[in-house]
């Protein structure tokens, strides 16, 4: 099951990344990872460094994905993202953090994506 769900998540992040790309998004790093925890994707829109968690599922009968970015889940993706910026020295960027959603139909491989931006805020 384990290597199901990441395979799920695998095609849901290769999904967002060329909706992003198609929507002029400069893809700056996937599955950025340290010890605090890991970030999907980072990509630049507008001025913006996105920092952008992809929820992927096949179906909503257990919710929305976007319902399982926990408190939690937003707090380690803000460390994590912290890492990030001391790392590449950007301090003076502008951030936000978002997250899609990507809804897999089982039957014919189609899918919906939702992309929500700015879709939580812990503060610097």
């Amino acid at each position: 099951m384990k290597a199901f769900n990441k395979d799920i998540g695998s095609l849901g992040e290769n999904i967002s990344e060329s909706y992003l790309k198609n929507l002029g998004y400069r893809i700056l790093e996937k599955n950025f990872r340290c010890k605090c925890g890991e970030i999907d994707l980072i990509a630049t829109n507008n001025g913006y460094i996105c920092f952008i968690e992809v929820k992927t599922r096949y179906g909503t009968n257990f919710g929305i994905p976007a319902e399982s970015v926990t408190y939690s889940k937003q707090h380690k993706i803000h460390k994590t993202a912290q890492v990030y910026i001391l790392r590449k020295n950007i301090m003076d960027s502008d951030f936000r953090f978002d997250v899609m959603e990507v809804i897999l139909n089982g039957d014919d491989n189609d899918f919906s994506i939702n992309h929500i931006e700015d879709a939580f805020q812990l503060g610097f």
